[in-house]
């Protein structure tokens, strides 16, 4: 059994659609990385990091280690159905059972998408850069119809952590648009230092609407404040990464 704190999405998704986001809990690792830390780049122990990659399949019952991705915060999605898929990517998507997508995050929003009938999974690392670049209407594109699309969306920092800069918002507020969505209601101005304050959980929804995704759940975390759970990189600086995972049965 996986350690109690590690999130079971509660979203409409089939029965064999199978999916779930790990803790800092569970591990072997030490020191900032305490103790789940499943990335590989983070100057952790590589043994421990082994060990930990183990655990998960074991304390999840699957049948092949999860398909570790080579993040650097893009848009590109790896299709795992392919022959020889290229790992260097922020996304992945698999058909096929018993196939394991997953990405890693410390204050990035990961986000799992399905369909209707579980033909389909994929998991996108949504940090910044890829949000404002597109990343989840790259992933929203894997499927047809955008409207058959059930999305979640896991451990991130919250409102009230998520400062960005002048030069950030601006690129928020072009990627918005026109559309008819309240400009503000995704950001606010911080009252410390004049920066803003954003709601990644708030903009991301409202992208995967604007993309034609209606059934949207999930967020309601902070990674950076809940220091018992989460790692998070903006509180810690150099520190582990929590897996998120979904599979077909």
């Amino acid at each position: 059994m996986p350690p109690h704190d590690w999130l079971i999405p509660d979203w409409p998704a089939p029965a064999h659609v199978r999916a779930v986001s790990t803790t800092r809990h569970g591990g072997v690792s030490r020191g900032n990385y305490y103790s789940m830390n499943l990335a590989a780049h983070v100057h952790d122990d590589e043994q421990a990091v082994m060990q930990n990659r183990s655990r998960v399949q074991q304390l999840l019952g699957l049948h092949n280690q999860p398909h570790w991705l080579d993040q650097y915060h893009s848009t590109r999605i790896v299709d795992i159905d392919r022959a020889e898929p290229d790992y260097r990517a922020d996304g992945s998507t698999v058909t096929k059972v018993e196939t394991v997508c997953a990405v890693m995050t410390a204050d990035c929003l990961p986000v799992l998408l399905t369909d209707r009938k579980g033909l389909r999974v994929a998991a996108l690392h949504t940090g910044w850069r890829g949000l404002a670049d597109g990343i989840l209407e790259a992933g929203v594109q894997q499927f047809s119809p955008a409207d058959d699309v059930l999305a979640w969306l896991g451990p991130a920092i919250g409102p009230e952590k998520f400062e960005v800069g002048e030069e950030v918002l601006s690129q928020f507020l072009t990627m918005m648009g026109n559309n008819n969505v309240s400009q503000t209601s995704w950001y606010k101005k911080s009252v410390k230092n004049g920066k803003w304050l954003v709601d990644i959980y708030k903009l991301a929804s409202l992208r995967l609407q604007m993309a034609g995704v209606t059934e949207v759940s999930g967020g309601g975390y902070c990674t950076f404040t809940d220091q018992q759970r989460f790692f998070s990189y903006r509180r810690q600086g150099n520190c582990g990464r929590m897996a998120t995972l979904i599979w077909l049965e």
